[in-house]
């Protein structure tokens, strides 16, 4: 799940409850460390926390300077303090993954972006309106097929949410059945609407070419080159294991466990701020990718009201300062926000500098009810990104 409003917009509201004080790493990531953090970017991360949410963690990159910063507590019953190691939900950060694999495929000759949902997928996306033979993988990854998302129905969540069954179990085809119970948002093209059924299709098709399950196709291709050895795809199982923060409603209720069963390609993956980042930097600087396949990911679509947006990423503008005539700087993006968590990941369109930010609560209960779904204090939040990424 993501949030739906984009990744800038992720700054614009997010906290729930107070612990202060910057941690260092863990031994093993302090010695990877290069650098203390920036104080704009230290002091930014404790007034997050002072602004409510129970912890922040935080990865920046300048250059070859790398530096990392925790506060807060990782679990408010415990009082663990919170630590750059630490794992977390990323949701729609999964879909970047996602999108790598499929952008491997074509540079390996094994199918186009260009094919159609139903030459890989034969009469799944029919009925109601919805053609998967009118349909490209393109379209799913750039989110432009106009395929519904169910997961915005508070229905859909009852299991969790209303019956508190945390390891209730959707499966893939469980919720693309749903979504084509509904009419299109739009024909093909003619619009931009994120719909996390789109990312599920595309794992299904990931799987219809390999033969392999998509998440195994994602450890062989990305996890296990690039050593990213805290970052793993749970099926069904709603715990989070090893060192992580614990996730939290806006009541301060521990949403931590947490089927991640309905999001699979669309977003169950798992990961920590540091292999986020290496990810990122290897996705960014061209290192997993062809250079057509390059090109095609950082292509981006921009319809009215909504982001600029390539295959799985998009591209933000971050104000380095205030006022008119403030200057920015260009970054590629992907962010996530479900039960307990959100996070966001940038880096600049020259491949300089990174963030990679990770906090503790995200209350989707209110996000289905259309209210804020984090605390409204933000004052720390918005001065993360210019902290990490200017100056």
């Amino acid at each position: 799940m993501k949030a739906r409003m984009g990744a800038a917009a992720l700054w614009a509201g997010m906290c729930a409850v107070a612990v202060a004080g910057i941690l260092p790493a863990n031994a093993a990531a302090a010695e990877r460390a290069s650098a203390p953090p920036p104080a704009a970017l230290k002091a930014a991360i404790e007034q997050t926390v002072a602004d409510g949410f129970p912890a922040a963690v935080a990865y920046a990159r300048n250059g070859e300077r790398e530096s990392r910063v925790a506060a807060g507590v990782a679990d408010t019953a415990t009082g663990e303090r919170a630590r750059p190691d630490h794992r977390f939900r990323i949701a729609s950060n999964t879909k970047s993954f996602v999108s790598t694999v499929l952008l491997q495929l074509e540079g390996e000759g094994r199918l186009s972006l260009d094919d159609s949902v139903e030459k890989w997928l034969p009469g799944v996306v029919r009925g109601n309106g919805n053609d998967g033979a009118a349909i490209t993988v393109r379209q799913l990854l750039n989110h432009t097929s106009g395929i519904y998302d169910p997961t915005n129905e508070p229905e859909f969540f009852a299991p969790y949410l209303e019956r508190h069954d945390w390891g209730y179990v959707y499966t893939p085809r469980e919720v693309i059945a749903r979504a084509l119970q509904t009419e299109p948002k739009f024909k093909p093209n003619e619009g931009w609407y994120y719909s996390n059924t789109n990312y599920l299709l595309a794992g299904l098709v990931i799987e219809a070419v390999t033969q392999h399950s998509a998440p195994s196709e994602i450890r062989r291709r990305i996890l296990a080159p690039l050593g990213l050895k805290d970052t793993s795809f749970p099926l069904t199982d709603p715990d989070v294991h090893g060192p992580h923060l614990h996730g939290y409603d806006l009541a301060g209720h521990d949403v931590t466990r947490f089927s991640p069963s309905y999001d699979w390609t669309a977003g169950a993956m798992i990961s920590t701020v540091d292999d986020l980042a290496r990810f990122h930097r290897a996705l960014f600087t061209g290192k997993l990718l062809r250079p057509a396949q390059q090109r095609e990911l950082l292509t981006t679509v921009q319809f009215l009201d909504g982001p600029e947006y390539g295959l799985g990423v998009q591209r933000e503008e971050v104000s380095c300062g205030s006022g008119p005539g403030a200057a920015s700087i260009s970054a590629w993006s992907t962010d996530g926000a479900g039960p307990g968590y959100t996070s966001v990941a940038l880096t600049t369109v020259d491949g300089e500098r990174q963030l990679v930010l990770a906090v503790n609560v995200y209350d989707l209960g209110a996000e289905l009810r259309k209210q804020r779904p984090v605390p409204a204090r933000t004052e720390g939040l918005s001065k993360v990104p210019a902290a990490a990424l200017c100056g």
